[in-house]
């Protein structure tokens, strides 16, 4: 087993303590481990902690840190979902917690026991690497070199980074669904409507009026959004799985405060999955 520990930036407080930077926290990585453990059980966890960075090979670790994902369980019910024995599974339980990536508490009804749950923020996973280079050969010949529109320029910068670092195995998810939520929070002021379908036409002129693609409504109940020509994911490689992460966070932002609560907005069709267009789900 491998851990590695790195100093990064600290979202929004740039305060540096012994020339270190530490990692703000943030509520979005329930979702985003949720989707990578649907699609690659492999993955290198990286968690952000009071303490900086830290990252996750070893798998027994990244299965106990899906189950918590799930919700807080007991030392007995971890053992009982890994199959691993008891001592195994204290020696992980402890190293984690060493790591600040989760924390326990007494058990409510059995005082010889713990409940673990966790405590830090999920940036992002590493995975075994793919080749996109035919991919990314082809999209720069077709749709940069022989495209007269200089938009393209700009989307070609923004893709040809992205699937490097997918490349690499590098999935920043989490960084890109943050960033939209941001955006989401910064632009909902210029966007918002008492009615919900003026809502929504506002937002699909944002939409457009930004080259991010075209929304249309695909039905109301549960609320669905299509989306076409997806300036995030259409000229991507097909991964397999939804990739629109930072068009996610901008829709989850404006639609929260649009509901005045929390909503989670779920992709469920995507160019990147092989599909004709990006479908959005919103949660309320």
């Amino acid at each position: 087993m491998v851990l590695y520990e790195l100093v990064v930036f600290k979202a929004y407080v740039r305060t540096y303590t012994n020339h270190y930077i530490v990692v703000q926290p943030t509520n979005n990585w329930k979702k985003i481990m949720k989707n990578e453990k649907t699609h690659n059980n492999n993955l290198i966890k990286i968690f952000g902690t009071k303490k900086g960075v830290n990252v996750v090979e070893s798998p027994i670790k990244a299965k106990i840190l899906t189950i918590l994902e799930e919700k807080e369980r007991s030392g007995a019910e971890i053992v009982a979902l890994t199959g691993k024995s008891k001592a195994t599974i204290s020696i992980h339980l402890h190293d984690l917690e060493d790591m600040g990536i989760i924390e326990s508490k007494p058990h409510p009804t059995d005082g010889r026991s713990k409940i673990f749950f966790i405590k830090s923020s999920y940036i992002g996973g590493l995975s075994r690497k793919k080749d996109f280079r035919k991919e990314l050969d082809i999209y720069i010949t077709d749709e940069i070199v022989n495209s007269e529109d200089p938009f393209s320029f700009f989307r070609f910068v923004f893709r040809t980074i992205r699937v490097a670092l997918m490349e690499e195995g590098v999935n920043i998810d989490p960084i890109l669904h943050n960033a939209g939520y941001k955006v989401g929070e910064t632009f909902y002021e210029n966007l918002k409507d008492s009615e919900t379908q003026n809502f929504i036409g506002n937002i699909a002129e944002f939409w457009e009026k930004n080259k991010l693609g075209r929304i249309k409504i695909e039905k109301l109940e549960p609320l669905t959004l299509k989306a076409y020509d997806c300036f995030e994911c259409e000229d991507l490689p097909k991964i397999g799985r939804s990739a629109c992460a930072f068009d996610s966070g901008i829709l989850e932002a404006i639609f929260s405060a649009h509901y005045e609560h929390d909503v989670d907005v779920e992709e469920i069709k995507c160019y990147a999955k092989g599909d004709d267009y990006c479908s959005f789900v919103v949660k309320k």
